[in-house]
């Protein structure tokens, strides 16, 4: 029996992707780099080398079965993991946790987003092999540190105890601490002290070491999970799961057993990582034309344009004259002009939007 496990984490709405991430086709359903594979087909093509089909799970909302069943036929409508609400990432790792362990609890488990972008998928997987060897071996969690390139306020950062990595193990480090996203002077400090990697949200770790990790740590939601063991894959489990979610807790995975572990690694490498939370994100990791855009779509003029990322649908004639450092998005008849230095208001559009004008249009 091969015992390495994927869950794929896709319940998310890429609100900062908005206008063309909508809660009916989030980002993790799109095309947006323009590939020919959506970012969750990708995710799938990158695991599979390492993972039977069998043995991938992809947690999302109730609302996302048919998007996922469609995009990845080569799963069983069994492998995709339900969820009748949001709750963060730790009952979503839960859920999937205790699902395995109906089928084989000598699973070693790879817990990945939906959405990332890993430009060297060759080095990538080295990295996976060697974390799912050691916590084969050890009982441990593993997330995969990514060697920062310049001072980043939009991610987590993991530090490492020391710099002598674990026996047998390069770039293998205990954690000493992890930070929510710094602002700009202490990002400049982390960067420059060599100790501190941005947080992949990336995880591995062996069935047992989780569910024990959830039993010292976050007992109040593994408790919860734990009653459904009778009731998985049984006409049972939905009833429970309405029943289950309703009463768990909105927690991560990192604040509610991560931080709090004393068996915390990081894994450190360099394999073109990027989370593609937004579009400013997508725009650093594009190719661009030579006054710095980066264009999709076949009809647009560009005048004086500088430093802009522009999206549009194929058939829409654009002419743009005199922008710099612009996002420029259309989809569906909604169209977004904003700065790229404030797109981090764009949550904030998308909340006013749905408060004045409706959900039908995010």
């Amino acid at each position: 029996m091969n015992n390495t496990y994927c869950v794929i984490m896709a319940g998310g709405i890429g609100s900062r992707f908005w206008p063309l991430s909508k809660t009916s086709m989030p980002k993790q359903f799109l095309d947006i780099q323009g590939t020919g594979r959506t970012f969750i087909q990708q995710t799938y093509d990158r695991f599979k080398k390492l993972c039977p089909d069998e043995n991938f799970y992809v947690v999302t909302s109730v609302d996302y079965k048919n998007l996922v069943l469609t995009q990845l036929p080569e799963l069983k409508e069994t492998q995709v993991l339900l969820e009748p609400l949001r709750r963060n990432t730790a009952p979503c790792v839960a859920y999937a946790s205790y699902k395995i362990l109906t089928i084989n609890p000598n699973a070693n488990i790879i817990v990945a987003p939906s959405d990332h972008h890993i430009q060297e998928g060759k080095a990538f997987l080295e990295v996976i092999q060697t974390g799912l060897d050691f916590v084969s071996h050890n009982d441990a969690l593993l997330t995969l540190g990514v060697t920062p390139s310049r001072p980043e306020t939009g991610y987590g950062y993991i530090q490492i105890g020391n710099t002598n990595p674990i026996a047998k193990y390069e770039n293998l480090h205990k954690v000493k601490t992890f930070t929510e996203k710094p602002d700009i002077q202490l990002a400049k400090i982390f960067f420059e002290s060599g100790e501190f990697f941005w947080n992949s949200g990336i995880f591995i770790w062996s069935l047992k070491s989780i569910l024990n990790a959830f039993d010292s740590h976050l007992s109040s939601v593994s408790d919860l999970f734990k009653k459904g063991q009778k009731l998985y894959g049984t006409a049972d489990e939905v009833p429970f799961l309405n029943k289950t979610y309703s009463e768990c807790q909105n927690i991560s995975i990192d604040y509610g057993i991560m931080e709090k572990a004393s068996n915390v690694y990081v894994l450190c490498s360099d394999f073109g990582w990027s989370d593609l939370g937004t579009w400013g994100s997508l725009y650093e990791n594009s190719a661009k034309d030579n006054q710095g855009n980066v264009v999709s779509g076949k009809n647009i003029m560009l005048y004086g344009a500088n430093n802009c990322i522009v999206n549009m649908p194929d058939e829409k004639l654009v002419v743009l004259q005199g922008l710099d450092g612009y996002i420029v998005v259309e989809s569906e008849g909604t169209l977004l002009v904003c700065r790229k230095e404030d797109e981090q208001q764009i949550r904030q559009f998308v909340n006013d939007v749905r408060m004045n004008k409706g959900d039908h249009l995010i």
